[in-house]
């Protein structure tokens, strides 16, 4: 066959290749949106007290505590369960992408246990008490500290070096998180700092939301930029670099963005594990592994799944008797698939 008549037919092929890969990736989304509507009507009706359409058309009583649950308390829950999780998600696609592990996640840096430190010191020293928003305040502290620690260490040594830091910050902020657990003035002190530690949801209303929102849009609007950015990563800092990306500022806007939206979301949940890590490999074989395809998809699949445990542990109280807190829940389901990932890895590796 003559080589013209070849050029053709190999575009035409890419072609419907591209348009399959288009078509999936819509599907997929699309697919994403409609689990994501029906999580959140689950998670609006479900509780200790389940709501049914017909109670808000009842008697005046009984449709006013239905809204009152509804605004008051499911609605404000179900906005944290999609910010968090939602930037838990897109936090660990972009460190993926950007230190090239593909078992980085948001607490790879300290943001996490920067902000677990922060908000237990308040607990430890009674702020929360004195304040409703102390304890969400100093976390942001506390991640803003930790991620000024792991750059500064990390800064000018490339990517391992960044890693190293963060592992060392989270690991001086973990030990004093524990040594505040430790020296605790009384047993209620110690009781509320292990409760938060554990991550929940519950009891979380509109204060809360209003707090860390801002900051996780911020945030997450910092890592979104990093795109095309880490599509060129992926090539190596060389070749990046040869393409013309500016590595500081890739950098920057992934720190900055890492350190505005989980340390928010930590700081006003507690720590809650694997979402970042799982969700940006439940999408790669699905949207591709071109860094940039994944973002949203993760920050989708993130929502979801932390929705999905937030729904779980409400079922598990109803069902068996004490709620989990969401963030045992998550370790508990996300083990078995790191374990999974891990011997994956190992199957794979040369």
């Amino acid at each position: 066959m003559p080589f013209d008549s070849v050029l053709p037919a190999v575009a035409a092929g890419a072609e419907r290749r591209r348009r399959a890969e288009r078509r999936l990736r819509l599907t997929g989304a699309g697919l994403l949106i409609v689990l994501l509507i029906a999580l959140a009507g689950i998670s609006l009706l479900c509780g200790t007290v389940w709501l049914r359409p017909a109670q808000f058309l009842g008697s005046e009583a009984t449709a006013r505590m239905a809204r009152l649950i509804l605004l008051d308390l499911r609605l404000p829950r179900l906005v944290l369960a999609l910010l968090v999780g939602g930037t838990l998600g897109l936090s660990g696609a972009v460190l993926q992408g950007l230190t090239r592990n593909p078992l980085a996640e948001p607490g790879l840096l300290g943001v996490s246990a920067g902000a677990s430190f922060g908000a237990v010191t308040s607990i430890y020293f009674g702020l929360a008490g004195s304040f409703a928003t102390a304890t969400p305040l100093l976390g942001l502290c506390g991640a803003g500290i930790a991620m000024t620690l792991t750059f500064a260490l990390g800064r000018g040594g490339g990517t391992l070096a960044l890693i190293l830091a963060g592992v060392a910050v989270s690991g001086l902020m973990y030990a004093l998180t524990y040594l505040a657990l430790n020296l605790a003035p009384n047993p209620y002190a110690a009781y509320e700092i292990t409760s938060w530690l554990l991550g929940s949801l519950a009891d979380k209303g509109w204060d809360q939301v209003w707090l860390a929102g801002p900051f996780i849009v911020v945030g997450s609007a910092l890592m979104a930029m990093t795109g095309r950015s880490l599509d060129a990563l992926s090539l190596g800092e060389a070749q990046a670099r040869s393409l013309g990306v500016n590595l500081e500022r890739v950098n920057w806007l992934a720190l900055a963005g890492t350190t505005l939206a989980v340390g928010a979301a930590t700081a006003v949940t507690g720590a809650i594990g694997f979402v970042g890590l799982i969700a940006p490999h439940l999408m790669r074989p699905l949207v591709g592994y071109q860094p940039r395809r994944i973002l949203w998809p993760s920050t989708l699949t993130g929502a979801a799944l932390l929705l999905a445990a937030d729904i779980g542990t409400r079922l598990i109280h109803l069902g068996f008797g004490p709620e989990l807190k969401v963030g045992v829940f998550t370790s508990l389901v996300g083990t078995p698939f790191f374990f999974w990932l891990v011997v994956r890895l190992r199957r794979l590796a040369p």
